[in-house]
């Protein structure tokens, strides 16, 4: 009979700072990132204390006017809340972000598949290159490029292809309803290139022995990118669906302001809290009442964040943020 003695040896405890010292070189190059991350996310948090106070411009110094200003509580927030406008303005952004998110992932990673199926790489990276070009045009010039194609007696929808066919012409900027048919299209259009390089991205990291599998058993390219690439693509889109979820309150004011020209009688469909808040500044010049609007977004996308990350944990534990 072999008899195995278990003997514990002491653990020796690393002295204070042991993993500062052993890689002091990396911790060095971490500083200016740190420095950067500090300034620019960390520092401007400070700015919330506007949204609980009457801020006014007592002093030539910020800070001396920021301290000296008047506390008032959660009325910054009441204001906000309680407008006749506050109904429309939220479901609006939720509703059209919903869309965006539900938008997103139907139409790139179908894009992207397609791109994978390119046999010739030459022309699978002229058509990403023309499928990102849209990502990098300021909402200025997409503004423009929408009202070249909806003015009513130049744009293109109505010179060229209505009263052609003798159809009277449509006056987009003063319906509504249209709008809820545009804006999602000119997102997709801006922003597929970007989303299906991301997902194009994911493919490139599903392991070729499946597809290789696959084949010995007979299954043709439908059933491939049916059992193999979606599946395998569904981790990253969820990960990428719940960071969505985190800016569900924050509208893209660029798309929301400049592609619908502030049109007044548009925003009843248009008006999101973006571009209400800008609009409430640009009138009242109230920043405090514009630092409670970012903070009640702020506050709304983290709780949103953490329920649904808690929701996909008890779901799946391999798909969740953190």
């Amino acid at each position: 009979m072999v008899v195995i003695s278990s003997i514990h040896y002491p653990i020796k405890k690393k002295p204070p700072f042991y993993e500062l010292v052993k890689n002091k070189a990396l911790f060095i190059m971490l500083i200016p990132g740190l420095i950067v991350l500090l300034i620019n996310n960390y520092l401007p948090m400070l700015g919330v204390v506007l949204a609980f106070k009457d801020f006014k411009m007592s002093s030539p110094n910020f800070f001396v006017s920021l301290f000296s200003s008047k506390w008032t509580g959660f009325k910054n927030f009441e204001f906000f809340l309680t407008t006749s406008y506050a109904y429309e303005i939220t479901r609006n952004t939720i509703l059209f972000n919903l869309l965006f998110i539900v938008l997103t992932p139907l139409t790139a990673i179908p894009a992207a598949i397609a791109l994978n199926e390119l046999r010739n790489r030459r022309l699978a990276k002229t058509y990403q290159t023309f499928m990102f070009l849209p990502q990098f045009l300021s909402w200025v010039v997409v503004g423009y490029l929408a009202f070249s194609l909806f003015s009513v007696d130049t744009g293109f929808i109505n010179k060229s292809i209505l009263q052609p066919l003798g159809i009277d012409a449509v006056h987009w900027y003063s319906v509504p309803r249209y709008w809820i048919f545009i804006l999602p299209m000119v997102t997709i259009w801006k922003s597929l290139g970007y989303n299906s390089i991301i997902y194009f991205a994911g493919i490139s990291n599903i392991d070729p022995e499946l597809y290789e599998a696959a084949v010995i058993d007979g299954a043709g390219k439908w059933k491939q990118t049916v059992y193999i690439t979606v599946p395998m693509l569904i981790p990253l889109a969820i990960i990428l669906t719940l960071l969505s979820i985190g800016r569900i309150f924050f509208a893209d004011f660029g798309l929301f302001f400049q592609v619908t020209q502030n049109a007044g009688i548009l925003y009843p469909v248009t008006l999101v809290i973006d571009t209400y808040v800008y609009n409430a500044f640009r009138t009242m010049g109230d920043i405090s009442m514009s630092a409670a609007a970012g903070l009640y977004q702020a506050s709304v996308g983290f709780i949103l964040v953490l329920a649904s990350n808690l929701i996909v944990k008890r779901i799946n534990k391999d798909y969740v943020l953190f």
